[in-house]
This record gives structure tokens, sequence and C-alpha cells, in this order.
């Protein structure tokens, strides 16, 4: 059932997946009526599995959607509940486990079973669909905003959120070049795959896939493989970066015309990762299909997540490498503190600008530096780390690494806006 909507202004949310529900579904919450406008003809998302950590976990609880998560995925609980790191190559010689506390377990989800959880939160009356947006001006009409679309049709609304993805249309209203502007190619491509843990575990691998996420790190090269619908399937990424340019912050280009993502065949994710040890042979024998996808990123970093009275969450602000696991549970915090900003009950159509600034003065030093320790971590799994590709020098480099993402009081940020909004006089 939908809250109540107390608020007087509207809000708009341009793209309807992961970031853009969960945001239509806190602020709805709060009183705040809400629509969003997505391009596809339904709610939909592009990928396969998608980790969430404990302060991805702590959002959902906070919003009253985790065990519906949970239902929908056959999960009765976390399921990642360890990080190993082993060598790809060899033997597969242990170079850091490190098993979780209770309160640091993680879920690994397929992103379709997360989308439907959330949208039997959503009132789809206020879904709408094939409304691929191409702008936002200010509305000549008064202090309102005035979104375009391909389809010719237009809208006014007092507030719009880009949760559009890595390629925002709305990012060009908040930076005023094209929507590549801020984006580049990490020189990292990723194999995606979906392998049933039916398949596998008759191989005979010498490691258990089921226990959380397991990492086998190489020179140049890593995979991440962990379990998701209640351990039934193994979803497995295989990583590999050209270094050949050395740009480790990952400012490349990609051949024109070649697309992010596309089909490949499994022969080639074989390939790619011949030299690695038994445990990996095994496990891309069962390979049937995988796709690849060009991993991309915003950088440079945004200046500003907002502008006047549009903001950005998620990919489209702060689109980031899936090495640290952090990008979902990123963008969740962003819809979090946007929403209780603005259903804040001082928060009304007057001071919606200060509101986003608050926003963005929160969120954007967070986010980039989660960015920033991605790269880092990346560096480290592909024998790039400062410490050395041993297990003391995985130990040293990896302990700690995720506390920071996982640890933050995201309510005491809350409260430090608020105050700041009530000392300048705008609550």
């Amino acid at each position: 059932m939908t809250p109540p909507q107390t608020k007087e202004f509207c809000v708009s949310i341009v793209g309807g997946g992961v970031c853009g529900l969960t945001c239509a579904i806190a602020l709805a919450r709060e009183g705040v009526p809400v629509d969003i406008f997505e391009s596809a003809s339904k709610f939909s998302e592009i990928g396969a599995g998608l980790g969430l950590g404990p302060n991805a976990i702590r959002v959902l609880r906070a919003l009253g959607i985790y065990d519906n998560v949970l239902a929908r995925s056959t999960d009765k609980g976390t399921n990642m509940n360890s990080y190993r790191f082993i060598s790809g190559t060899g033997g597969h010689e242990v170079l850091y486990d490190n098993p979780l506390a209770p309160e640091d377990r993680g879920i690994g989800v397929m992103r379709y079973d997360f989308l439907n959880a959330l949208v039997d939160h959503f009132d789809m009356g206020r879904a709408h669909f094939n409304k691929r947006c191409t702008g936002v001006v200010q509305s000549s009409t008064g202090s309102r905003l005035t979104m375009y679309f391909s389809d010719g049709s237009t809208h006014e609304t007092d507030l719009v959120i880009g949760a559009d993805g890595i390629r925002s249309s709305v990012r060009s209203a908040i930076t005023g070049q094209a929507s590549d502007a801020n984006l580049a190619f990490s020189n990292t491509i990723a194999y995606r795959t979906l392998i049933p843990w039916d398949e596998v575990k008759h191989k005979g691998l010498k490691t258990d896939l089921t226990l959380g996420m397991t990492c086998f790190a190489g020179k140049g090269k890593h995979v991440i493989v962990y379990p998701i619908q209640g351990g039934q399937i193994i979803n497995t990424i295989g990583f590999v970066t050209n270094m050949v340019d050395e740009l480790p912050v990952g400012n490349g280009h990609m051949p024109p015309g070649e697309k992010w993502v596309c089909d490949a065949p499994a022969e080639e994710l074989r390939g790619n990762f011949r030299e690695f040890g038994s445990d990996i042979q095994k496990l891309f024998s069962c390979v049937r299909n995988t796709s690849r996808w060009s991993i991309h990123h915003v950088y440079p970093p945004l200046r500003s997540y907002v502008r006047g009275k549009i903001a950005l969450i998620g990919d489209s602000a702060h689109a980031m490498r899936t090495h640290l696991g952090a990008g979902a549970g990123q963008g969740l915090e962003d819809c979090y503190v946007l929403a209780k900003l603005l259903g804040h009950p001082s928060a009304d159509v007057n001071n919606l600008e200060e509101i986003l600034q608050e926003y963005d003065e929160i969120r954007r030093p967070r986010a980039q530096r989660v960015w920033e320790r991605t790269v880092m971590t990346g560096e480290i799994y592909e024998g790039r780390g400062p410490s050395g590709f041993t297990p003391e020098g995985f130990t040293k480099d990896l302990t700690g690494n995720w506390l920071y993402v996982w640890h933050h009081d995201l309510d005491a940020d809350i409260q430090a806006a608020i105050h700041r909004l009530q000392n300048d006089g705008i609550f």
C-alpha cells in the first residue's frame, strides 16, 4: 500500500532500474509524489548477478523491502559469508581468506529477482514506459522543469532525478556537456556468465564456490565467482585488463563503433584464461554462453551531482568498476539520503535547490572515495598491489579494505545535513 502523499511538490525519476525504483519507493514512503519515466517497454535490468554489501542491506531493511528481496531470490539470508582470494594459476594457493563477521555479510541475487521485489512495492500507475528522456530544461511557465522525450511529448515537474545509468542523458543537464564527456573505458573487459552448480560440483573442484565471494587472482586478469539463487547458480565474471597504455585509472577509448556489451563465444573466455589452474578450467568447461562487457566508468569525476533542481544518483553520477562490489550499494545510499532530505517536514517547493546542494555535499565525497578504492582494489587483484602478489602482500593490502564501504553511518550524514539546513534558516 502506497503511503499518503503529503508533499506538494512532485519528483520525476528518469530510469526504472535498481536505483530508479529504489529511489521512487523511498520517496513515496516519505510522502513525496513520484513518477518514473523508463525508456523501455517495461522495468528491466541488464546483467546477471548483483552483489549487495551490508551497507546496502541496511538501506533495504530501512525501506522495508529486504525480506521481499530474499523471498524473490530463494535465499533465506546472507550468502556472501566470506571473501576468499586464491591464486588463479598453479595449485590455487590461498592468498587471503577473509571470513566475515555476521554484521559484515552480504547477499548475491539475480538482478531480475531484485527488480521484481522492488516492483512489488511501487505504484505501477505512476510508471511511464517507452519514454526516452532527451533533455531537461527550466520551464518557461515558472520555476518548474520541463522534461522532453524522444516521442515528442513533454512533462512538467518540480524536481528531476537522473537514474538512467552510465549513459545518462540527464547528466548533460548537470554538466552542460555531451552525455559521454565524463565517460571513459577502464581498459578492462569482463566476461559474464551464469553456471548451474549441479554442473560444476561433479567436476571435482578443490574450491567450494558456494560459501561466498571467491576471487581467483592473476597477473592482469582475475575471476570473481559467488552463489545466487540459494546456491543453485554460480555467478561468474572473468576480468582481463589491457595495461599496454599504462593507464591504471582507466581513461582509455574503445575503437569507434565497437559495442560495450555483446555476446562472445565460450572459447574466447577459455582462451583468455588458458594459463589459469585446474579449478578455473573445470569451471569454464561448463560455460555455454557468455557476454563480453567493456567496463566503462564516470571519469573524470563530476564536479557536482546536482544543478538547480536536477540531481543524479547511482551510475549516472559515479559509475565505477565492480572490484569492490560497491557500485549498487552506493546507488542505494544515494536513494536513501535523497529521500530522507526531501521527505523532511520542512522540505517544500521553495527549498529544493538547497536540499539538493546538501545531498551533493554528503554523497559526492563518499561515492568518489569508494570509486578510488575500487580502482586500487582491482590493481591488487591483478598483481599490481603495493605489497606484492603473495599471501603476505594480499593480507597487508586487503585487510580492512571493505570497512569504509560497509560501516559508514548514513543516518549521521543525514542528521548533519539537516542541522546545517536548520542553521542556515532553510529548514
